[in-house]
């Protein structure tokens, strides 16, 4: 296949930013009772006083709101790295650089999304562990109490999950798709690149959850309460271990692995089937 045309089959960068926003909202609309869960779970006030399983939608417009120009920027970023790192490093002719390629250029793709995703995080866990009803609350508290900053509680912990999680998936992701249109010798469908994105997914949660339980404590915390604060990812997991047992680390697993299995089907799914319409009827393409 040459350049031009696998360059027309993967869209250009304003069909990626239309087609993440559509898998963003997709999936954390579809996925967010299993997301209140898991983060219930994790909660140092345990999963019952952090609601159990009621009011299991309690956040969800804040979670939209982030979800769609988070997963855009995400994809902008991941796209343009991949193809500037690919020209650069001749990866037609270097294939063992593939890899690399995808780890940085979905490191860099998670580091622009978090900026957008932190502060959604912030309030959407907060109500979801029923210490607000209203977002307009939880904003308006964070921001008197704590500051700008306040919405940016876990910021560094969470682009440490992500980057991992992200160097996990990706470059699996890419893999399992090269291998399988090597195999059949054609273009990798949507709904196949769903199943790999499935598999990606739930490998990278099981990998990354000790990160995810810190940094949903660290979100959660509060500084004027010393007692339930946490600040740091190491001193966070370190802290737990001691006083939880290594085993709280993984508190949550079955539902992050479940959710991020299924949101990793929905949301590769949503977007390569999205960008492949576009391509295929000539929509946001590029004018000169």
């Amino acid at each position: 296949m040459s350049n031009t045309g696998q360059s027309q089959q993967q869209g250009n960068l304003k069909q990626a930013l239309v087609a993440g926003a559509c898998a963003g909202t997709a999936v954390d609309t579809a996925l967010y009772p299993l997301d209140t869960i898991k983060t219930r779970l994790q909660s140092q006030h345990g999963f019952i006083a952090s609601g159990g399983f009621k009011g299991v939608y309690s956040g969800l417009l804040s979670a939209v709101i982030g979800s769609a120009p988070g997963a855009s920027f995400f994809f902008v970023t991941y796209e343009a790295t991949k193809r500037v790192l690919g020209v650069t490093l001749d990866q037609s002719r270097n294939a063992h650089y593939a890899p690399f390629i995808h780890m940085v250029a979905a490191s860099c793709g998670e580091t622009v999304a978090c900026t957008i995703r932190v502060p959604t995080e912030v309030i959407k866990q907060r109500m979801q562990t029923k210490q607000f009803t209203k977002t307009s609350a939880a904003v308006s508290h964070v921001l008197r109490t704590e500051g700008i900053l306040g919405m940016y509680r876990g910021f560094l912990s969470t682009v440490a999950r992500e980057i991992p999680f992200t160097c996990i998936q990706f470059p699996l992701y890419e893999y399992l798709k090269r291998s399988y249109a090597s195999m059949r010798g054609r273009r990798t469908e949507p709904i196949e690149a769903a199943f790999m994105g499935s598999l990606s997914g739930a490998v990278a949660a099981a990998a990354t959850t000790p990160l995810d339980v810190c940094k949903t404590r660290i979100m959660l915390s509060h500084k004027n309460n010393p007692s339930k604060h946490y600040d740091g990812i190491i001193s966070t997991m370190k802290r737990i271990g001691a006083e939880e047992g290594a085993r709280a680390l993984f508190s949550g697993i079955g539902p992050r692995v479940m959710w991020i299995s299924i949101g990793g089907s929905i949301f590769l799914g949503v977007y390569e089937k999205a960008v492949k319409t576009f391509v295929q009827l000539h929509m946001l393409e590029e004018r000169y």
